[in-house]
């Protein structure tokens, strides 16, 4: 299985260019739901340790149906199969540059989530240009014995978000541990009580934003992940969301630039527009890095063949 590392603020990205499990050619929405359901031991084997690293987040890439695309790609962690993934397309444009199947300019992928654009800038920086991002619903209480009562936005921006202004801690790498399972207590109290999409799609992410000392920056925030583990970077679908909030409750103009700051200080340039369906239109420019080219070998006699169990 060939792969490319890279990591995009700090937050790991793999890509499988050939080797992945035969999903057939159906939309990528099918193909995904095909992945998650039939496939957890392969997503197990290529992302947990020894292979993998915690937080990573793979892309197989897959036949697109729209022949404008320059490929599809299906992301998935250890914990779910995504519909999104703003870092991983980072990565996945400076991947792409770096094998010679792209140059800079604008280019379209195709995820489960629809169609996004990326603008490669040069052979680090890219702007995701997502899909339609939105607020769904604001001011939401959820009590819980250990964090008292929460108020936060369900929002979706390829995911779903549970999005907490201000934390009920303070946003510090010193605090990751605290935030970690305050998200986790969180997010299974929301899910518990169906707070969640328009169909009753359970959130996958939480989110808890808090202030960064440098006063350029708008805000930094905390992001769990479906693993449980915290995004590095401050993480493109979440940030999306955040730009859905913000623009619907009028604290953001169309056009206006933000930076989003991670908990270990990465940062995104971020801007919106409005979206044809109410929502917004985000725009999230980032840096990669390639760490590693090589391939993976599964042997038949390694006992952690499939990954170590979390």
């Amino acid at each position: 299985m060939y792969v490319v590392d890279s990591h995009t603020g700090g937050m790991p990205t793999r890509v499988i260019l050939d080797g992945g499990p035969d999903l057939g050619t159906g939309p990528l929405a099918e193909r995904a739901a095909h992945l998650a359901r039939d496939h957890k031991t392969f997503c197990s084997a290529v992302l947990s340790e020894p292979r993998g690293k915690p937080g990573m987040v793979a892309a197989l890439l897959v036949p697109p149906l729209d022949p404008t695309c320059v490929t599809g790609v299906i992301y998935f962690d250890v914990g779910a199969v995504l519909g999104m993934c703003g870092h991983g397309t980072i990565g996945l444009g400076v991947t792409l540059a770096r094998v010679g199947r792209i140059e800079p300019g604008r280019h379209r992928i195709e995820t489960p989530a629809g169609v996004v654009t990326i603008d490669l800038h040069d052979p680090n920086t890219v702007t995701v240009i997502n899909i339609e991002s939105r607020l769904v619903k604001a001011d939401v209480t959820i009590s819980t014995p250990d964090l008292g009562e929460i108020i936060g936005d369900v929002a979706y921006g390829g995911n779903w978000f549970f999005i907490v202004d201000p934390s009920p801690i303070p946003v510090l790498p010193a605090n990751i541990r605290a935030l970690t399972d305050a998200a986790i207590t969180l997010r299974t109290h929301a899910n518990a009580l169906e707070i969640g999409g328009e169909r009753g799609e359970p959130i996958d992410h939480v989110i808890f934003q808090g202030n960064d000392p440098d006063p350029m920056v708008h805000s930094r925030n905390f992001v769990l992940c479906p693993d449980n583990t915290y995004d590095r970077s401050p993480c493109g679908t979440g940030s999306s969301a955040r730009l859905a909030c913000l623009s619907a409750k009028g604290q953001l103009e169309p056009g206006q630039e933000i930076r989003q700051n991670s908990i270990i200080g990465s940062g995104y340039d971020l801007s919106c527009e409005p979206g044809p369906n109410g929502g917004v239109i985000p725009r999230i420019r980032g840096r990669a890095h390639v760490m590693a080219e090589g391939r993976l070998i599964f042997e038949d006699t390694d006992p952690f063949k499939s990954g170590i169990p979390r």
